[in-house]
């Protein structure tokens, strides 16, 4: 199992990973692989710099019926990883049709290279503006449901072009060096959404809250400052406050979103 929310379970082939993009500052692999590796687990023994792909683990049994995040550990597209071994893995996820494999990647350019199954969920992270570019390499590949990832959300990515994708996660930095997300950020992707009719899943605030915690403890606080024309001096000056991962919660406006693309094969699952 996995702490995921928007998935079941991960199956890590690769691990170790190297910095590729803004989101990639703080990344949580890394801080993970460090913990994996004080623990003596095997497959971590190798520096996180260190690009394994496990072979053995294409051949690992795997519950039906399960969403599977495919190297929550790594990036499957990595430079130092052979088109040949990612083949193998696609393949991997062909045979076993009872399970959808989601895979995540910022390495977007090697995405039309290869062919999906119908069973591969195929994403993107979308951080900020800069790597909206990202989504149009998605948008080249045949895999049948492709989803954008705005997790760590670092800034207002504006207008998105949500044509031919199924399902966007958006959420927050979470960590001890973790950055803050702004809540009009959030608004105007789900906005988006909504308008187009897509799945929209707010996994997480983050470590930050701009909402004042209902207790006498002291807690980190950080401004955020902003100079738009039209905006109020409240919201010019948002005062946030870093409470944690789980009193900042998941809440957007008062409402809970949790959605998903309309894939059957592991609903029961999932709300059983």
């Amino acid at each position: 199992m996995t702490k995921i929310e928007w998935t079941s379970i991960t199956w890590n082939i690769i691990s170790g990973c190297t910095k590729y993009s803004e989101g990639c500052k703080n990344c949580y692999a890394q801080r993970m692989h460090k913990r994996l590796t004080g623990m003596g687990q095997e497959k971590y023994k190798e520096p996180f710099n260190k690009i394994v792909f496990h072979s053995k683990e294409l051949s690992r049994t795997l519950s039906k019926n399960r969403l599977v995040f495919v190297n929550s550990m790594s990036d499957t597209f990595h430079e130092e990883i052979q088109d040949s071994d990612i083949n193998c893995l696609l393949a991997a996820c062909a045979i076993r049709p009872l399970n959808q494999f989601q895979i995540l990647t910022k390495r977007a350019y090697r995405l039309p290279d290869f062919k999906y199954p119908d069973n591969v969920w195929l994403g993107v992270t979308v951080e900020n503006c800069k790597n909206k570019e990202r989504i149009e390499y998605l948008k080249k590949t045949n895999a049948k449901i492709k989803f954008l990832s705005c997790e760590p959300l670092l800034e207002d990515i504006g207008t998105l072009d949500l044509k031919g994708i199924n399902w966007v996660i958006v959420g927050g930095e979470t960590g001890p060096n973790a950055r803050l997300m702004h809540p009009d950020w959030v608004r105007n992707i789900q906005r988006q959404c909504e308008q187009q009719n897509i799945p929209f899943f707010f996994k997480q605030w983050g470590e930050w809250s701009c909402a004042k915690p209902d207790n006498n403890k002291k807690y980190k606080t950080a401004v955020y400052k902003t100079t738009s024309i039209g905006v109020s001096s409240l919201e010019q000056n948002l005062l946030f406050y870093k409470v944690g991962k789980t009193r900042a919660g998941s809440l957007l406006d008062g409402k809970e979103y949790k959605e998903f693309p309309a894939w059957e094969l592991w609903k029961g699952e999932k709300n059983g």
